[in-house]
């Protein structure tokens, strides 16, 4: 979409134990409404903001970790503007001095490499929760909860680089995955990455669109905005530039206002908080710290397990799937057969459930999986037994062993499945001679027929050549 121009404005939840400017508990997810709070955060007068420093710490290993260049020297601001899920009337922010600049992101789109620019790397809190009565354009009242106001965010901005939805989901996909690697944050914790993203097209004015909140939720949200503004175009009628909001149950953007401009927010340094002063051999020692990200384990693992770049890249892009991988591999040798089982098999049916390993891992671990591709190969069960006893695991748990007892998955003899081919055979006479009569789809037909009476205990391939076999011995 060469017409099209997209930039993104990533909010991201720092795990930090307490928030950014108090000693409060940022552990707020399962907590009553407004318990995790104190003056600092409720903007109550007197109180006075002080630095959390592992936030300052975690903000520089994902500047880092995105080839930002860390600046010396960083300080806060007030960004000033009213909404109710903001106490203190304003926001402490970063504005003229952020914590870092210049930094980029490769993803792969199409088959091609492509590099994102980072624009900024900041830190701010996050303002309280607005939870509606009913969708935000008829809402008659909404509810605040301000557990969530003072909690450190670090906000990742782009340049315009992005050319499509679909990249820009790959995109937030990427730095949802360098982010868990890092272990600076949780993707499966409820809004801990929210996106505002900024969208034009050619002829038109850009227009915001505000708090996006899943992934997907992020490629439909541009995809509606990118047809809205195309049909206006056509139509002659003019965009000017504005904020919208997303509405996820009925998949359209929602007008809000229109557009701030940066010096609507009156922004000005924070009078109770000092600069902060970051030291070359401080972000060395962080540096230091970084783990293997995704780019360079995809390197390694095509390197030391001998396999494809397509496998490399789905078993990394979750932090979680590549450690589970590697598991399996020392256990069980033969990486290939890993790699296929974990890359295609486990992540096709952990999609299908919109299931995460993390959740995944709590009914399937490394040693389990083992265990069932070790039957396979010893041929206890087929490669269909096997998946059935994986979809097993996932949806209710147990043990393999247990499963493939229960559900009769034990992998046939040859004189039982010589016997069932028979009986196939046999009561299927009218396809036997459709394929006599050259209807190759008659065989097909045969093996479905054998793999249902064997409940999937013997290989389809097996099943369509000894079906051959025994038909042009007029068996």
């Amino acid at each position: 979409m060469e017409d099209v121009k997209i930039g993104l404005e990533c909010h991201a939840q720092l795990l930090t134990r307490s928030k950014l400017f108090c000693g409060c508990s940022a552990a707020y997810h399962d907590a009553a409404p407004n318990t995790h709070v104190c003056p600092t955060c409720l903007g109550l007068p007197g109180a006075l903001p002080v630095v959390n420093r592992k936030a300052v710490e975690y903000g520089i290993k994902v500047a880092l970790a995105l080839n930002c260049e860390v600046q010396r020297r960083t300080l806060f601001y007030r960004k000033n503007y009213f909404y109710p899920d903001l106490p203190k009337g304003f926001q402490i922010s970063q504005y003229d001095f952020p914590l870092a600049t210049n930094g980029y992101v490769r993803i792969e789109s199409d088959g091609n490499e492509r590099i994102v620019r980072i624009k900024r790397v900041h830190l701010e809190e996050d303002p309280g929760r607005l939870l509606y009565k009913g969708t935000i354009d008829v809402a008659k009242y909404s509810l605040i909860d301000y557990n969530r106001s003072g909690v450190p965010l670090v906000e990742i901005v782009t340049e315009p680089d992005l050319r499509s939805p679909r990249e820009a989901r790959i995109f937030i996909n990427k730095i949802r995955s360098i982010l868990e690697y890092l272990g600076v944050f949780d993707g499966s914790l409820e809004g801990a990455l929210r996106v505002d993203a900024n969208i034009s097209v050619a002829g038109g004015e850009r227009i915001e669109i505000k708090n996006i909140s899943s992934y997907k939720g992020l490629e439909r949200a541009l995809s509606f905005e990118i047809t809205r503004q195309r049909n206006l175009l056509r139509r002659g009628v003019e965009i000017k530039q504005e904020t919208r909001h997303y509405d996820e149950v009925r998949g359209v953007t929602i007008s809000l206002r229109t557009k701030e401009h940066e010096e609507d927010y009156r922004y000005f340094p924070e009078p109770d908080l000092v600069p902060v002063e970051i030291p070359e051999d401080w972000v060395e020692a962080l540096r230091k710290e970084l783990p293997e990200l995704p780019d360079e384990k995809v390197i390694r693992f095509m390197q030391q397990y001998e396999i494809t770049r397509e496998h490399a890249v789905a078993l990394t892009t979750d932090i979680h799937i590549a450690n589970f991988y590697e598991s399996v591999v020392a256990k069980l040798g033969d990486a290939r057969l890993c790699a296929t089982w974990v890359a295609d098999v486990l992540k096709g049916e952990l999609n299908y459930r919109s299931m995460s390993m993390k959740e995944a891992l709590q009914r399937l671990t490394p040693e389990d999986f083992v265990k069932i591709l070790r039957f396979m190969k010893e041929e206890k069960i087929t490669e269909r037994g096997a998946v059935e006893v994986l979809r097993e695991m996932l949806d209710v748990g147990g043990r393999p062993e247990e499963i493939i007892t229960r559900k009769g998955l034990v992998r046939m003899r040859d004189e039982e499945i010589d016997r069932v081919i028979k009986e196939v055979i046999a009561e299927n006479a009218p396809a036997v001679e459709d394929y006599k009569n050259g209807k190759k789809e008659a065989l097909n037909f045969l093996v479905g027929q054998v793999m249902k009476k064997t409940r999937g205990r013997i290989d389809p391939k097996r099943a369509y050549e000894a079906i051959k076999e025994l038909i042009a011995a007029g068996a």
